[in-house]
């Protein structure tokens, strides 16, 4: 995305269409490369976030991302930085980054003041990256670099109360809670027995 147009023929087709061009053009005005002190709390604030990427023909994947409050970081002035936690094994979007690095990222918060940020860019994953020593549950690192953040409306995000955190948040010092599908027994020779203590 960058060096590129914001809006591609497609967007503007239905912003003419709609007659929606001139505050499409006002709104890319908002648009960044750079993460805001505002934006960079808010981030770092997130428990959770929705990731979009795509494999090399295209074909598309959304995911959600959760954690405790500053499992993202803001790392620069246009970066950020998420842990990769276990999970199903899958990797659908990490092996798309592997072969397509563009992914999207939506922050958006469901409880408290409506908000919603939005984080294009390129992103790289690092096993070795120095953040790993810091982050308690990480099984290696995504960095992603910004090519474009800008605020999106909030009307429609319905007004929720957070209960809990998840249970299996990474917590230092404590085993991780197993879920309970890596006991069933359809998955029971498929399974790699793993048990880390998270520290920190």
């Amino acid at each position: 995305m960058s060096g590129q147009s914001f809006y591609h023929t497609g967007n503007r087709a239905l912003q003419d269409q709609f007659e929606s061009r001139p505050i499409a053009d006002r709104l890319e005005q908002l648009k960044r490369t750079e993460f805001t002190p505002d934006d960079k709390a808010f981030i770092e604030d997130a428990i959770y976030f929705f990731l979009a990427t795509a494999d090399a023909a295209g074909q598309p994947d959304c995911s959600f991302k959760g954690g405790p409050p500053g499992f993202v970081r803001v790392t620069g002035a246009s970066e950020l930085a998420f842990p990769d936690y276990d999970g199903n094994g899958m990797f659908k979007s990490l092996g798309n980054v592997l072969v397509n690095p563009q992914v999207a990222l939506l922050f958006i918060a469901l409880h408290g003041p409506p908000r919603r940020l939005r984080v294009n860019g390129t992103a790289r994953i690092d096993r070795s990256d120095p953040l790993m020593g810091s982050t308690v549950g990480a099984q290696q690192m995504i960095r992603v670099r910004a090519h474009a953040i800008f605020p999106n409306c909030p009307r429609y995000i319905p007004a929720l109360e957070l209960a809990e955190p998840s249970i299996y948040t990474p917590v230092p010092g404590q085993d991780p809670v197993e879920p309970a599908w890596k006991s069933f027994e359809i998955f029971k020779d498929d399974i790699h027995p793993r048990q880390p203590t998270f520290k920190g």
